[in-house]
């Protein structure tokens, strides 16, 4: 059963699951703080658990608020965009026998058969990320899967609010965060790597950091540079 507590002013929202152990974590982009535990743990041992590290979750919390911010896209000529962490100048172009997308000399072009409203533009825009992202997806899982020794049975890409991807060991299924198409190569590739070290180590633990060292000797540095990209209206870290 879910429930949200208030330590000290902040909201904690607490997660009951079929697990060992209590893990912690801080949201952005306001810092949301979420604690998932195991089922027969009472919200007083929560409430105690997050007044241990209560300046760690504030200082996560005022890192969010100061991290830089992309502005809100109206989806017109001129905004700046983002795919695969290098900037590109959207430029709209009407009246074009079809829809369809191209980049070319650090533009975007979004060419229109008919005037469409900001919505239907960025339900556009979002597609062409999803397409492209997934056509590198099924390059990173087929050269890591000889990697690391593993085999994904399935994959899919959603937009999710709290986390850049996420997987289900034992079906060995994977979601990616189609919001990545946005951020470098590299930080693609970390995600990749990191849900599929997971089907080998379920918890983050040291054991999880040593098979991250072993295959992917600088994912510290990837996930920094992830972590420390612009945070859009809603973003996640990792």
């Amino acid at each position: 059963m879910n429930n949200t507590i208030t330590v000290s002013g902040i909201e904690v929202l607490i997660e009951r699951k079929d697990i060992k152990n209590l893990h912690l974590a801080v949201y952005p982009p306001y810092g949301m703080v979420r604690v998932a535990v195991p089922e027969h743990i009472t919200d007083d041992n929560v409430r105690l658990a997050v007044i241990s590290i209560l300046n760690w979750i504030k200082k996560q919390k005022s890192n969010f608020k100061e991290q830089p911010r992309q502005s809100k896209r109206e989806m017109l000529s001129g905004e700046t965009h983002y795919f695969f962490g290098k900037r590109y100048r959207l430029e709209i172009i009407k009246e074009s026998p079809k829809n369809k997308i191209k980049i070319s000399n650090n533009k975007i072009f979004l060419y229109l058969k008919n005037d469409l409203n900001q919505e239907k533009k960025e339900l556009l825009i979002n597609k062409w990320y999803r397409e492209e992202l997934k056509k590198h997806i099924t390059i990173l899982i087929e050269k890591w899967e000889a990697i690391i020794g593993i085999k994904v049975n399935s994959w899919g890409i959603r937009k999710m609010k709290t986390k850049w991807g996420s997987c289900n060991i034992e079906k060995k299924h994977i979601l990616i965060n189609s919001e990545l198409a946005k951020k470098p190569f590299e930080c693609i590739e970390y995600i990749v790597v990191h849900e599929m070290v997971h089907f080998l180590e379920r918890h983050h633990n040291d054991n999880f950091k040593f098979y991250m060292d072993k295959f992917f000797h600088n994912w510290k540095i990837s996930r920094d540079l992830l972590n420390n990209s612009p945070l859009a209206h809603e973003n996640w870290k990792y």
